[in-house]
């Protein structure tokens, strides 16, 4: 990859679609433009309205295009959900190399021998994430190139999903005039920025709260061991708000985000505010604590399957605590409420980059920086995530498209040439 490029993130949640365009120089991002919009395409992390979608990721390719005055062409995708598996995968190689160095071609080699294995077919093959190398039985090994071996292992965790659900995401970034450069676990990037590594070593639960799904993911001695998703989210919140408060879905979104409470025992009695109810225009007065009732309740019940949830997996005691992300993780309280449910140590990831101080854009650029590192392990060249007017005027100045027009010449020319070649032999024969 080059050293300075540019990349750009697709996060197509079920609350909002979110773009983030970073910048790469000398292996750090800088965040140069971001694109938000509303999404009512998606329930609990899949599509269900195409049209909408398109509509949605536009609106949001829009904004952040206006913002650097760039246009976007190529973005990398994240993707979640229940139908996302993991399992563990194998591959061993021969060093190719005479000098017997290791080179990029022998890590792409053993990588694709790793994917040489039975898959159900209305499954397919994400992505293979490398956990470590091994050349010639020393293990341990993050990037082997270089090295001088006559044997190459990896061992890594082969991600599938169902084809149903890529297939629509897919034909919704190209209906929406985007070619998809790479396809991201969002769990994973999420981990790229709410955890240290530290944490990832100790073992570590990661909460991603969303509008309409919660994801849960545990990680232990550096990499991601398992993940799940929780049908529950913000939106079940908004749906309690509007349906005690009797107000619609949109105003009870607004309630949630700018006078919600996570916690009843801290919420303010003197934080009032109007609510307008459904059927008439008669607005009423309702306190912090009334919400704060109604978000404790449902995030306690979220917290609680969260706790089940990692019991079944098998880790019911996490060393390294919990790390909560995600936009309705922002509301006051969340974190005091978190740990008195899971009874250990919580606390609240924020990403630090200017311009994306929220948990919301946790993926969106955890995105960028775990395609970016994935790549460079596995030799991946990514094109820029933007056009220019120089990209545009290559097409016509580009080398590899002069032999495509220069075929048609040769032919001929040894068409004639082997006419020549004929009528010289037919004159010879008489004149003989």
């Amino acid at each position: 990859m080059n050293r300075s490029e540019i990349l750009v993130s697709l996060d197509i949640g079920t609350s909002k679609v979110k773009v983030i365009i970073g910048e790469v120089s000398n292996d750090t991002i800088n965040v140069i433009g971001v694109g938000t919009a509303e999404s009512s395409g998606m329930k609990k992390g899949a599509i269900v309205d195409i049209d909408q979608t398109v509509h949605a990721i536009q609106s949001a390719v829009d904004q952040a295009e206006r913002m650097v005055d760039m246009t976007i062409q190529r973005v990398v995708v994240s993707i979640n959900g229940d139908h996302i598996q993991l399992q563990d995968c194998h591959g061993v190689v021969a060093v190719s190399s005479e000098t017997r160095e290791i080179e990029q071609e022998d890590i792409a080699r053993v990588i694709e021998a790793s994917q040489v294995m039975q898959i159900p077919p209305e499954r397919e093959i994400v992505d293979v994430i490398p956990r470590q190398f091994i050349v010639d039985g020393q293990d341990e090994i993050s990037d082997p190139r270089g090295m001088i071996g006559v044997r190459l292992e990896m061992q890594g965790t082969l991600i599938t999903c169902g084809k149903t659900n890529l297939h629509n995401i897919l034909k919704c970034v190209e209906r929406a005039g985007l070619y998809v450069e790479d396809i991201s676990l969002q769990p994973l990037a999420a981990g790229e920025v709410a955890l240290s590594q530290d944490e990832k070593t100790l073992g570590v639960g990661l909460v991603n709260v969303g509008a309409g799904s919660t994801t849960v993911s545990f990680f232990a001695d550096g990499h991601l061991i398992n993940t799940s998703v929780i049908p529950l989210g913000g939106d079940n919140v908004t749906k309690d708000i509007s349906i005690v408060l009797k107000t619609s879905t949109e105003e009870a979104d607004q309630i949630k985000l700018n006078h919600g409470h996570a916690q009843l025992e801290t919420a303010s009695e003197d934080h009032t505010f109007q609510v307008t109810s459904i059927g008439n225009d008669e607005t009423k007065t309702v306190s912090q604590v009334e919400i704060a009732e109604i978000i404790e309740a449902r995030l306690d019940e979220i917290f609680q399957f969260v706790l089940q949830e990692f019991r079944r997996m098998g880790y019911p005691d996490l060393p390294g605590g919990y790390v909560l992300t995600g936009g309705l993780m922002q509301l006051p309280g969340v974190v005091d409420l978190a740990r008195d449910t899971f009874r250990t140590n919580v606390r609240l990831s924020v990403p630090k980059h200017i311009g994306v101080r929220e948990p919301q854009f946790s993926v969106g650029l955890g995105t960028l920086q775990f395609a970016y590192r994935n790549a460079k392990i596995q030799g991946k060249e990514f094109g820029s995530g933007i056009k220019t007017q120089q990209s545009n005027q290559e097409p016509s100045t580009k080398p590899k498209q002069q032999p495509k027009q220069e075929q048609p010449k040769r032919k001929e020319k040894e068409q004639t040439k082997d006419k020549e070649g004929f009528m010289k032999k037919i004159q010879n024969y008489f004149f003989d």
